[in-house]
Protein backbone atom coordinates (compact mmCIF):
# COMPACT_ATOMS: atom_id res chain seq x y z
CA UNK A 1 0.00 0.00 0.00
CA UNK A 2 0.85 3.46 -0.90
CA UNK A 3 2.33 5.98 1.77
CA UNK A 4 -0.44 8.39 2.47
CA UNK A 5 1.51 11.90 2.62
CA UNK A 6 -0.59 15.14 3.86
CA UNK A 7 0.41 18.69 2.97
CA UNK A 8 -1.06 22.10 4.15
CA UNK A 9 -0.95 24.90 5.87
CA UNK A 10 -0.16 24.75 9.55
CA UNK A 11 -3.13 24.52 11.78
CA UNK A 12 -5.36 22.86 8.73
CA UNK A 13 -4.97 18.98 11.41
CA UNK A 14 -1.93 17.69 9.53
CA UNK A 15 -0.03 16.02 12.99
CA UNK A 16 -3.78 15.13 14.51
CA UNK A 17 -4.87 13.49 11.01
CA UNK A 18 -1.90 11.92 10.74
CA UNK A 19 -1.65 10.66 14.02
CA UNK A 20 -5.00 9.08 13.55
CA UNK A 21 -4.45 7.66 10.46
CA UNK A 22 -0.89 5.98 11.67
CA UNK A 23 -3.06 4.44 14.87
CA UNK A 24 -6.04 3.20 12.44
CA UNK A 25 -3.52 1.65 9.65
CA UNK A 26 -1.35 0.38 12.52
CA UNK A 27 1.14 2.18 10.03
CA UNK A 28 4.38 3.94 11.49
CA UNK A 29 3.96 7.99 11.50
CA UNK A 30 6.58 10.15 10.00
CA UNK A 31 6.67 13.87 11.44
CA UNK A 32 8.78 16.28 8.98
CA UNK A 33 8.99 18.31 11.47
CA UNK A 34 10.00 16.80 14.31
CA UNK A 35 12.41 14.70 11.84
CA UNK A 36 14.18 18.58 10.84
CA UNK A 37 14.72 19.21 14.64
CA UNK A 38 16.07 15.96 15.50
CA UNK A 39 18.79 16.46 12.73
CA UNK A 40 19.36 19.95 14.03
CA UNK A 41 19.30 19.72 17.37
CA UNK A 42 17.22 22.64 18.10
CA UNK A 43 13.31 23.69 17.56
CA UNK A 44 12.61 24.75 14.33
CA UNK A 45 11.51 28.65 15.70
CA UNK A 46 15.21 28.36 16.66
CA UNK A 47 15.83 27.32 12.98
CA UNK A 48 14.37 29.96 11.46
CA UNK A 49 15.63 32.66 14.21
CA UNK A 50 19.10 31.65 13.86
CA UNK A 51 19.98 29.94 10.96
CA UNK A 52 16.81 31.63 8.80
CA UNK A 53 14.58 30.27 6.08
CA UNK A 54 16.65 28.73 3.01
CA UNK A 55 18.07 26.61 5.95
CA UNK A 56 15.80 24.69 6.86
CA UNK A 57 13.94 24.72 3.28
CA UNK A 58 17.21 22.45 2.89
CA UNK A 59 17.32 20.83 5.54
CA UNK A 60 13.49 20.16 5.33
CA UNK A 61 14.45 18.82 1.45
CA UNK A 62 16.84 16.29 3.03
CA UNK A 63 14.52 15.13 5.46
CA UNK A 64 11.84 14.52 2.34
CA UNK A 65 14.82 12.25 -0.02
CA UNK A 66 15.03 10.41 3.50
CA UNK A 67 11.42 9.70 4.76
CA UNK A 68 10.34 9.75 0.81
CA UNK A 69 12.31 5.96 0.31
CA UNK A 70 10.37 4.66 3.31
CA UNK A 71 7.13 2.70 2.67
CA UNK A 72 3.49 1.87 4.22
CA UNK A 73 3.97 4.81 6.11
CA UNK A 74 1.76 7.99 6.91
CA UNK A 75 3.93 11.12 6.64
CA UNK A 76 2.85 14.12 7.63
CA UNK A 77 4.88 16.88 6.25
CA UNK A 78 5.37 20.75 7.19
CA UNK A 79 3.28 24.01 5.56
CA UNK A 80 5.70 24.66 2.98
CA UNK A 81 7.16 21.89 2.11
CA UNK A 82 5.23 21.84 -1.40
CA UNK A 83 7.35 24.82 -2.32
CA UNK A 84 9.79 22.85 -3.65
CA UNK A 85 8.76 20.36 -6.85
CA UNK A 86 11.40 17.78 -6.09
CA UNK A 87 9.95 17.47 -2.71
CA UNK A 88 6.50 16.97 -4.31
CA UNK A 89 8.25 14.54 -6.73
CA UNK A 90 9.28 12.44 -4.55
CA UNK A 91 6.69 11.97 -2.15
CA UNK A 92 4.43 11.19 -4.85
CA UNK A 93 7.00 8.41 -6.02
CA UNK A 94 5.54 6.15 -3.06
CA UNK A 95 2.89 7.90 -1.81
CA UNK A 96 -0.78 9.66 -2.24
CA UNK A 97 -0.76 13.54 -1.14
CA UNK A 98 -3.46 14.72 0.39
CA UNK A 99 -3.77 18.03 0.90
CA UNK A 100 -5.58 19.31 3.76
CA UNK A 101 -6.63 23.25 3.67
CA UNK A 102 -8.94 25.21 5.88
CA UNK A 103 -10.27 29.27 5.73
CA UNK A 104 -7.80 31.89 7.32
CA UNK A 105 -9.70 32.89 10.24
CA UNK A 106 -10.32 28.99 11.23
CA UNK A 107 -6.58 28.23 10.35
CA UNK A 108 -5.81 32.00 12.89
CA UNK A 109 -8.39 30.21 15.44
CA UNK A 110 -6.58 26.94 15.66
CA UNK A 111 -2.79 28.40 15.86
CA UNK A 112 -3.09 31.46 17.87
CA UNK A 113 -1.05 31.66 21.05
CA UNK A 114 1.21 29.26 19.52
CA UNK A 115 4.76 31.00 19.83
CA UNK A 116 6.57 27.72 17.69
CA UNK A 117 4.47 29.19 14.38
CA UNK A 118 7.47 31.43 13.22
CA UNK A 119 5.67 32.38 10.20
CA UNK A 120 2.52 33.85 12.06
CA UNK A 121 4.83 35.76 14.91
CA UNK A 122 3.51 39.30 13.02
CA UNK A 123 1.25 42.42 13.91
CA UNK A 124 -1.81 41.03 11.68
CA UNK A 125 -1.44 36.95 11.54
CA UNK A 126 -4.55 36.83 9.11
CA UNK A 127 -3.36 39.15 6.43
CA UNK A 128 -0.32 36.84 6.81
CA UNK A 129 -1.94 33.65 6.49
CA UNK A 130 -4.34 34.80 3.40
CA UNK A 131 -0.49 35.92 2.27
CA UNK A 132 0.93 32.90 2.45
CA UNK A 133 -2.42 30.75 1.22
CA UNK A 134 -1.94 32.88 -1.66
CA UNK A 135 1.43 32.35 -2.49
CA UNK A 136 1.15 28.32 -1.91
CA UNK A 137 -1.95 28.02 -3.88
CA UNK A 138 -0.49 26.90 -6.91
CA UNK A 139 1.62 24.23 -4.60
CA UNK A 140 -0.72 22.73 -2.87
CA UNK A 141 -2.89 22.31 -6.27
CA UNK A 142 -0.19 19.80 -7.12
CA UNK A 143 -2.05 17.10 -4.14
CA UNK A 144 -3.55 14.29 -5.22
CA UNK A 145 -6.88 14.95 -3.45
CA UNK A 146 -7.42 18.38 -1.15
CA UNK A 147 -9.97 17.92 2.41
CA UNK A 148 -11.40 21.57 3.45
CA UNK A 149 -11.00 20.37 7.39
CA UNK A 150 -12.57 23.72 8.25
CA UNK A 151 -16.01 22.46 9.44
CA UNK A 152 -14.95 18.99 10.24
CA UNK A 153 -13.17 17.20 13.14
CA UNK A 154 -10.09 15.07 12.58
CA UNK A 155 -12.00 11.46 12.69
CA UNK A 156 -14.32 13.04 9.64
CA UNK A 157 -11.52 13.81 8.41
CA UNK A 158 -9.58 10.92 8.72
CA UNK A 159 -12.51 8.83 7.46
CA UNK A 160 -12.42 10.49 4.05
CA UNK A 161 -8.71 9.65 3.88
CA UNK A 162 -9.59 6.04 4.40
CA UNK A 163 -12.69 6.08 1.72
CA UNK A 164 -9.87 7.72 -0.55
CA UNK A 165 -7.61 4.79 0.16
CA UNK A 166 -10.08 2.20 -0.75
Amino acid sequence: MKNIVLVGFMGTGKTMVGKLLATQLKRQRLCLDDMIEWKVGKPITKIFEEDGEPYFRKIESEVVKAASHDKNVVIDAGGGVVIDKNNIKRLKEHGIIICLIARPEVIYNRTKGRIHRPLLNILDPIAGIKELLNKRREYYDRADYTIDTSDITPEEITAKILNIMK
